[in-house]
């Protein structure tokens, strides 16, 4: 009876884990409402990162499962393609040009930024250049443990990056007036209950094939393909309801800040100026990328703003969601973010890093 039970895949939380769950939901609602009612761009997901962030790093223990943080990427997924049309699938051809340019713009980020980490800060040239890579978190963190890197360092950095621009990047866009202060409605309707149950089967079948493929994302991207095929041939009419795509937004808000409860205050505060010095040179070398796009071609400032913006896929195509902005463009440029950091990083790594027998040793 022993030798089934330990069989089994599934074990039930404990009670500290689901009053852990329950108190990150509760504290992320709760930041993302107040930022709602106070009419502030992003809201929901700002409000809830920056609630849950401020909790985690006050001390509380902070985190959702895998089963609900899969949940949310595909409800994410799937409001995300519920705004397709075939006008932007249209649009598709002007792409391979931005991506070019995001391609160049990611590897002068990363060495601009590892350049002032190391003359500036001291650090060692292999963890310079694993914190200044933008994206692919879970790889860059494979990497710093095999060469010896400074792990903490480098979370610090990635994180507040993330943080920064999830926080800021909506506030900038409505000041500077391309981009709404509200979101506006992304469908005219609710889909009926059997569009919400194609839209779900569809959604999760795209997801799990990705998974299988190993495919990075896998459960939002699925999602998000698997929507976009159905509403861009028409085959689905409307989305999600509204507090649906809200519960999503506070899921992927929740997220993001709880990655602050597995940091200390004193590695936070040894590392925060090295972390915002990188992020200004980031978003310099970004800028000077995007404003040669938006002279260059007809893309929306908004929409080449958040496709180059270095920060996490899931994170820039929630502000996507909740700004009105082109999903497909967005999702096109952050893929390709991810698998030009997931290729390169590495071979940048060998080439300039640390030798590995300096590492061994």
């Amino acid at each position: 009876m022993k030798q089934i039970t330990a069989s089994l895949p599934f074990e039930w939380p404990s009670r500290a884990e689901i009053l852990s769950t329950v108190e990150t939901l509760v504290i992320g609602t709760a930041g993302g409402l107040v930022f709602l009612l106070a009419g502030l761009p992003g809201g929901l997901i700002s409000g809830s990162m920056i609630a849950v962030g401020a909790a985690a790093i006050a001390g509380r223990k902070l985190a959702l499962p895998p089963i609900l943080t899969q949940t949310v990427l595909v409800l994410l997924g799937i409001s995300l393609g519920s705004v397709v049309s075939r006008h932007l699938l249209q649009q598709v051809s002007a792409y391979p040009v931005t991506i070019g340019l995001l391609a160049l713009a990611t590897f002068c980020s990363t060495f601009g930024s590892s350049y002032y980490l190391q003359r500036i800060h001291g650090w060692d040239r292999t963890s310079a250049f694993l914190a200044g890579s933008p994206g692919a978190l879970s790889q860059i963190t494979i990497l710093a443990v095999e060469r010896g890197a400074d792990l903490p360092g480098i979370a610090v950095v990635q994180t507040m990056r993330v943080i920064i621009l999830t926080a800021a990047l909506p506030m900038v866009l409505a000041i500077a007036g391309v981009a709404p202060s509200a979101a506006p409605s992304l469908t005219t309707a609710i889909a009926s209950p059997l569009d919400l149950a194609m839209l779900v089967a569809a959604s999760l079948a795209a997801a799990l094939l990705l998974r299988l493929i190993k495919f990075p994302a896998s459960w939002m991207f699925g999602a998000m393909i698997g929507s976009s095929v159905l509403h861009g041939a028409d085959w689905v009419e409307g989305g999600l309801p509204d507090w649906v795509r809200g519960v999503a937004l506070v899921g992927i808000g929740a997220l993001i800040g709880s990655r602050f409860a597995r940091m200390r205050i004193k590695t936070l505060a040894g590392h925060i100026n090295a972390a915002l010095g990188s992020f200004a040179v980031a978003i310099a070398v970004s800028a000077i990328f995007v404003g040669i796009v938006a002279l260059t071609t007809q893309v929306k400032f908004s929409d080449v703003v958040v496709a180059f913006a270095p920060g996490a896929m899931d994170a820039m195509l929630a502000l996507a969601l909740t700004l009105h902005i082109d999903p497909i463009f967005v999702g096109a440029h952050h893929l390709s973010r991810f698998v030009f950091v997931t290729i390169a990083t590495p071979g940048i790594v060998h080439l300039f890093g640390r030798t590995q027998d300096d590492v061994d040793d």
